[in-house]
C-alpha cells in the first residue's frame, strides 16, 4: 500500500502548477497532471487529459499576456490513503502592474492521486470569488493576497 502523501508533496504540485502558469509555460503548467487530470478554468471551461491541458494552456499563453498568480494555501487535507485536497485563494497581478485585480480573484482546489507509485493532480479548479453583494469580502480577499504579492 502507498504512504499517505504528505503536505508538501500536494503543496509541490500546486507550486509546480502555478508555476507553469507565472511562467507563461503550458507544458510546465500540465507536467503534475495524471494522463486523465482535468482543468476546470475560470470561465468555465474544461480541459481533460494532461496532453489536452498542455496544449491548450500554450495556446493561451501565445495569444495571451497574462497576469501573475499570487496564491495563498488555505487548507490541505488527506482524502484517504491514495488521495489528497488543497484548496487556495488566488489573485492575479495583470501584466505591468503590481496590485491585484480583485475582479479575477478565485477561490483554487487540487485533487491530488497516488497513480502507478506516483502523486498526479487529477482535477484543479479554478472558481471566481466574486461574493456579490459582499464587496466587504472582495476587499478582504484581495487585502490578503496582495501582501503575498508584495511579498
Amino acid at each position: 500500500m502507498m504512504r499517505t502523501m504528505s503536505e508538501n508533496e500536494v503543496r509541490a504540485l500546486y507550486d509546480m502548477l502555478i508555476g507553469g502558469w507565472n511562467g507563461h509555460d503550458g507544458e510546465a503548467m500540465a507536467g503534475p497532471f495524471a494522463e486523465d487530470g482535468v482543468v476546470i478554468g475560470f470561465d468555465g471551461s474544461v480541459s481533460a487529459g494532461r496532453e489536452t491541458i498542455g496544449t491548450g494552456m500554450a495556446s493561451i499563453f501565445a495569444d495571451h499576456e497574462t497576469g501573475r498568480y499570487a496564491v495563498k494555501v488555505q487548507s490541505v487535507r488527506t482524502l484517504g490513503p491514495q488521495a489528497t485536497m488543497l484548496r487556495a485563494i488566488a489573485g492575479l497581478v495583470p501584466p505591468g502592474q503590481t496590485a491585484i485585480n480583485p475582479e479575477t480573484n478565485a477561490h483554487q482546489t487540487v485533487v491530488a492521486e497516488a497513480q502507478q507509485g506516483q502523486w498526479k493532480i487529477v482535477l484543479f479548479q479554478n472558481t471566481p470569488a466574486q461574493f456579490h453583494g459582499r464587496p466587504g469580502l472582495v476587499e478582504d480577499m484581495t487585502r490578503e493576497l496582495q501582501a503575498v504579492a508584495d511579498s
